[in-house]
């Protein structure tokens, strides 16, 4: 079929082409050694200005410092506070409340930042992996359900509005 559709000499050079490849069973052309193409300098790309991820990170930096600065005990209650809002969030989405769905994200990066200086603390403290998971079974236990924030102001106004 290649002989039909080519030259001999386009058939030479893709042979020698394709000299470093292995050779297997299959008698077709293999793509897999072909370098890759260069783009023609004519083509511009677009790209995104370095300041642009600067300011993310700056913002990333200053929430973590924030973070550090808490003690353990109130970042254990802030990740509680945080996995109500997310629950309230889930349940605003299943009931198709408006909502803003960058939330869902932007908390469980917050969650795990927080988690993470939790876990940073307790290497520096030398606790293992296995200690740690136990540590963290028995908190989890000991959790008391309350209502999140959100709710909590939501019923405020709710009564606010009832009493006037």
């Amino acid at each position: 079929m290649l002989n039909s559709l080519a030259s001999p000499s386009t058939i030479c050079c893709l042979s020698k082409a394709f000299s470093g490849i292995p050779k297997s069973s299959f008698n077709g052309i293999q793509l897999r050694g072909v370098p890759s193409i260069q783009p023609c300098p004519q083509m511009k790309s677009y790209r995104r200005p370095s300041s642009f991820s600067v300011v993310m990170m700056a913002k990333r930096e200053d929430e973590l410092k924030e973070i550090r600065t808490k003690s353990d005990e109130e970042i254990n209650e802030e990740v509680i506070d945080l996995k109500g809002e997310l629950l309230m969030l889930r349940l605003q989405k299943s009931a198709r409340n408006e909502f803003k769905s960058s939330e869902f994200p932007r908390m469980r990066k917050r969650i795990a930042r927080m988690l993470t200086v939790k876990r940073e603390r307790e290497i520096e403290k030398g606790i293992g992996k296995r200690l740690s998971r136990k540590l963290d079974r028995k908190w989890k236990k000991s959790i008391v359900p309350r209502p999140p924030p959100s709710l909590k102001k939501l019923q405020e106004e709710e009564a606010a509005e009832e009493s006037a």
